[in-house]
């Protein structure tokens, strides 16, 4: 099936006011929290319009995974709260990812 909608982006600052933007992977709700998995947005070559070539051992470069909290109201995206929160979510995550992997073999 061919896909019709281009990726979805978001735009994140940190708390050094450094913008960013990410690129939407997915999304999965886990004890009621989202999560979300997203890889830091890529440029296109000005020549080509092709992305440029990523060092995928590039510290600045890999998969970020973010929750959706409230705060004052506002839905706001945050770092996760420890090191267990992170490992479980991101071996959800990988279980999806490669789910949808061997569901493409099969097709």
């Amino acid at each position: 099936m061919e896909e019709l909608f281009g990726p979805d982006f978001i735009s994140v600052t940190d708390e050094d006011g450094n913008e960013f933007e990410l690129e939407l992977v997915d999304t999965l709700e886990h004890k009621g929290i989202t999560y979300y998995a997203m890889f830091p947005a890529v440029d296109a070559d000005e020549e080509t319009g092709e992305p440029k070539d990523v060092d995928a051992d590039d510290e600045e470069y890999g998969l970020v995974i973010m929750k959706a909290i409230e705060e004052n109201g506002e839905e706001l995206l945050s770092t996760l709260d420890s090191d267990e929160e992170l490992d479980e979510v991101y071996e959800l995550f990988m279980e999806r990812f490669f789910a949808e992997e061997e569901e493409e073999k099969e097709d």
